[in-house]
């Protein structure tokens, strides 16, 4: 004869087991988010908080995402995507472009006068992502976004109006694109991540800076340089980001936890992402005129000498795609195309 206190304990673990399988019941987990910029500055404050706290609620409470802004958790930020590979942290958001040639692919959105609209180009970017590069360049983590900022400004010490003001000033750079083209206009291309762009303009390290203008009041750079130049039309550049996951730790999840990340990530979180990037820069762009500052906004024809100057990095570009076995141009002709395609949705 069965016990019927031992049936019905047999029955209860049997199906608690189940609940556990099916996502139905899951227990609480912590993850790590690690990134480089302070916690105050907008992509922390307006992008990458507003996520973590959708998907805390979105799991009734049985995710928490535990923020780690300036590298608190140790290391470079060229190391991020490596410690997202490698479990030290669970997430991490991060430039591209600090791991230059690694993720060659992606750098289609960052040659000069490509874009047109960071909402456009990172709703072009994750679906280039699904394509191309999500078993590929990027099979080794979890990706959950991938967007570009708003149109690349040159911070400088002294006034720039032409190509030919570039001649022998170092500038810092943030990716392979734009360093090659700061060599083509002449300029010296410093490699430097963004949180040491402060100290590297106050010691005179570089003479200035390309960046967006969203980072800037962050990084106190109207402060340390007078001089702003932006350009009409395609940005004269921009960097791709991605906030990456580590694959052991996703698929450690319940079902419902996957659906509680999975639900708030990938598109529409992606060009959330580059619209709030983009829709930051007029705010830092006025603090910088109301610190009387001097912004170059050079016209069509100013900036048509420009991107006469920027034809060598597509070549380099393209030969170095071939190099690796990429056929480059046609990520460029689909990049185009999906830009354009986007565009008339987010420009007036």
């Amino acid at each position: 004869m069965i016990n019927s206190k031992t049936g019905f304990k047999a029955l209860a673990g049997a199906a608690f087991a189940a609940l556990m399988a099916t996502g139905a019941y899951a227990q609480e987990v912590t993850l790590k988010l690690h990134h480089f910029l302070p916690a105050q500055a907008n992509v922390p404050k307006l992008i990458l908080d507003v996520w973590a706290d959708k998907i805390e609620a979105a799991s009734d409470g049985r995710i928490k995402i535990d923020r780690f802004p300036t590298m608190q958790l140790g290391g470079r930020p060229p190391e991020l995507m490596d410690q997202a590979i490698d479990g030290v942290a669970d997430i991490v958001w991060t430039v591209v472009g600090y791991t230059p040639g690694r993720y060659p692919t992606t750098e289609v959105f960052e040659l000069p006068f490509m874009v047109t609209d960071a909402r456009a180009a990172s709703s072009a970017y994750w679906q280039m992502f699904e394509k191309h590069m999500k078993d590929t360049e990027f099979k080794d983590v979890k990706i959950l976004g991938t967007w570009v900022h708003g149109p690349g400004v040159i911070h400088t010490s002294d006034p720039v109006s032409t190509p030919a003001d570039m001649q022998g000033m170092k500038i810092r750079g943030g990716g392979r694109s734009v360093n090659s083209l700061l060599t083509q206009l002449g300029a010296t291309p410093v490699g430097m991540p963004v949180p040491a762009i402060p100290e590297g303009l106050s010691k005179g390290v570089i003479d200035g800076t390309t960046i967006p203008w969203e980072v800037t009041a962050a990084l106190k750079v109207p402060e340390l340089v007078e001089n702003h130049t932006e350009f009409t039309g395609k940005a004269l550049y921009t960097l791709t980001f991605v906030l990456a996951m580590n694959k052991e730790k996703y698929e450690s999840l319940s079902d419902a936890q996957k659906a509680a990340i999975d639900d708030n990530s990938g598109l529409e979180f992606s060009v959330f992402a580059g619209g709030t990037m983009v829709a930051s820069d007029d705010p830092s762009r006025e603090a910088a005129l109301d610190n009387g500052n001097n912004v170059i906004t050079l016209d069509e024809e100013q900036t048509a000498e420009w991107r006469k100057l920027a034809q060598p990095v597509y070549d380099t570009w393209l030969a170095d795609m071939t190099e690796k076995g990429i056929d480059g141009q046609a990520l460029l002709d689909e990049a185009s195309y999906l830009i354009e395609k986007y565009t008339p949705q987010y420009v007036e």
